[in-house]
């Protein structure tokens, strides 16, 4: 034995009592850059403007009750450790990075070159060494160092439907997961629950994956988010606060496509409803999917701290309890970002 046995939560700052956390916004961007966008002529990106704008988002989000934010966005949309440390410090907000890519599109192009003869896509194996050493060793600062441990491993599919690259990431990231401790989010492509099952068949536990995006449409909403839930993983509702028709986007490294209907934050509180009614509210999670500041695409302006102001009220108007508010807002991020002894 030996190990402490207080459970801990990777941030930037290292492990943290799962504890503290308190209220976390479970799937956000903080400088969300599409990769390349910063060899751009036209993107310039002023480091000490980009700390000003996120420590006032951070700062905002903080004075509304909220404890921790959790950067979804993985390895190569923009991450800045030492800025996020020192975001961290100075706004007291603790701040959970992840590790992960995809989908396939938006990999560079090392990650798309067959390393095989006959070609095939990068194995799972590989991309799991990657995550995992992000994720037990430190996250990558290129070619300089490694810094804090990742908290999360994230990935997403092709909105068509899954390719078999996004597979390799997919079963990669259910890998490094049971070799670290730390959880999966993904977000699906064209089936959640096809989606899921890739990372199950990994034998990864259910309660150790998100699935994300499950209020792109209504119909989606309703069905595909309970089902998750009774599978035992978590449902995530990673939009509140955008209503009507949304246009893709990359937000917090997902994949682009456009024309969704997003429902309204009401139908959402009313599907939260009826999800608690159902037994299930152990196993959703909600975060607003903002971007603090966006680089080469269009970014989600809204608050961090929408989540508090916006959406609380029309949970408590639907008749939840402050012990289900909590449920949501900080014991089921805390127990799904929860370092389990791998």
């Amino acid at each position: 034995m030996g190990h402490s046995t207080t459970p801990t939560v990777n941030t930037v700052l290292g492990p943290v009592p799962a504890a503290e956390l308190g209220v976390v916004a479970i799937h956000e961007a903080l400088l969300s850059v599409l990769p390349g966008a910063e060899h751009a002529w036209d993107v310039t990106i002023d480091r000490a403007e980009v700390f000003e704008t996120l420590a006032a988002k951070l700062t905002e989000f903080r004075t509304h009750g909220g404890g921790t934010v959790v950067d979804r966005t993985g390895m190569f949309h923009g991450r800045d450790l030492p800025l996020y440390e020192a975001l961290s410090r100075t706004t007291g907000v603790h701040l959970v990075a992840s590790t992960g890519q995809g989908p396939e599109e938006l990999l560079g192009g090392y990650f798309l070159t067959p390393q095989t003869d006959p070609p095939t896509p990068w194995p799972a194996e590989k991309f799991a060494e990657l995550f995992a050493l992000e994720a037990a060793e430190g996250m990558v600062v290129p070619r300089v160092e490694r810094r804090g441990p990742a908290g999360l491993i994230a990935t997403t599919a092709t909105r068509t439907g899954m390719t078999a690259t996004d597979e390799s990431l997919f079963r990669g990231a259910a890998r490094a997961a049971l070799a670290t401790g730390v959880p999966v989010s993904v977000r699906y492509g064209a089936d959640a629950l096809h989606d899921l099952d890739v990372l199950l068949d990994e034998h990864l536990p259910a309660d150790r994956i998100a699935v994300a995006g499950l209020d792109r449409t209504g119909a989606d909403l309703e069905a595909a988010a309970l089902q998750v839930a009774r599978r035992g993983a978590y449902a995530v509702l990673d939009h509140i606060g955008t209503e009507g028709i949304a246009d893709g986007g990359i937000v917090g490294g997902g994949g682009a496509g456009g024309g969704d209907r997003r429902p309204t934050d009401a139908e959402r509180a009313d599907q939260v409803a009826e999800a608690f009614a159902a037994g299930l509210g152990h196993r959703l999670l909600l975060s607003v999917g903002a971007t603090g500041v966006a680089k080469g695409h269009p970014g989600n302006d809204l608050p961090y701290a929408h989540l508090l102001t916006g959406f609380v009220p029309l949970l408590r108007e639907r008749g939840l309890d402050e012990a289900q508010v909590r449920r949501l807002l900080v014991d089921n991020p805390r127990e799904l970002l929860t370092v389990r002894a791998a």
